[in-house]
């Protein structure tokens, strides 16, 4: 397999290149901290993968891309280079959350075993916090509940959920203890309810950003499983209502 990863989705700017199968691949990687060099950098990313690995454009057998929530016209860079790629190759596009791909990097650093859980949080501006919940089984992040955008103090943690095969549920959690925390909207702890807070076993990893290995890695898995949308299908995910980020003032 060989896939081209793309995250700008927030302050950081990467690409990686998946070389391999979903089990046993390398995500090669190129990152930077730049907020406002996305465009400048990610390009460059690109090809200098390439090249490394003596590949051209036409070898990739899908692309990939953090498709939110996140910064409204980083989301659109990642997404327009994907569209372009997946169009112009006819090869498949893969969206994968950005709040994900944090989630799998916070797991991945935690050496974590199976039934982790951890909850994302990305400052959304606006006093409001993207919010994903997920528990480690069978190797990735799975969704409890659903991603979604609010203010601080009206978070909540999900139950936990069981993994496939799990007769009687050996690795859910009833208790709503022994979570991990990642993401820059942790930042904002004081403001979430004491119920979220004190449920994490440990500080809140705050710096962590998306990455495109962490892109890679979760698109892999989900491109054996046959997954990939067209090039119209790639779109990015806002969570937060367009409209209002439209109408807020200063902006046309």
């Amino acid at each position: 397999m060989k896939l081209l990863a793309l995250d700008t989705s927030g302050a950081g700017c990467s690409a990686a290149l998946w070389l391999g199968s979903a089990e046993e691949g390398l995500a090669h990687e190129r990152f930077e901290i730049a907020p406002r060099g996305h465009t400048r950098l990610l390009m460059p990313m690109v090809r200098s993968l390439l090249k490394e690995h003596g590949l051209q454009p036409a070898d990739l057998d899908a692309v990939a891309f953090a498709c939110g929530p996140g910064s409204f016209t980083g989301l659109r860079i990642a997404t327009g280079v994907v569209q372009g790629l997946a169009w112009g190759l006819n090869i498949p596009a893969i969206p994968v959350s950005s709040l994900a791909a944090v989630a799998l990097d916070a797991l991945t650093q935690a050496n974590a075993a199976q039934g982790q859980r951890v909850a994302v949080a990305f400052d959304a501006r606006m006093g409001e916090v993207y919010w994903g919940c997920y528990q480690l089984l069978d190797g990735a992040p799975v969704l409890l509940g659903k991603e979604r955008v609010c203010a601080p103090v009206a978070l909540a943690m999900p139950a936990a959920e069981s993994s496939a095969g799990d007769v009687g549920g050996a690795h859910a959690r009833a208790d709503n203890a022994d979570w991990l925390g990642a993401g820059s909207g942790w930042a904002l702890s004081e403001q979430m309810p004491v119920a979220v807070t004190s449920a994490l076993t440990a500080l809140p990893s705050v710096d962590l950003v998306p990455r495109a290995a962490c892109v890679a890695r979760l698109a892999a898995k989900q491109f054996a499983l046959g997954a990939g949308v067209s090039a119209e299908q790639a779109q990015p995910v806002y969570l937060r209502d367009e409209v209002t980020w439209q109408k807020l003032p200063g902006r046309e």
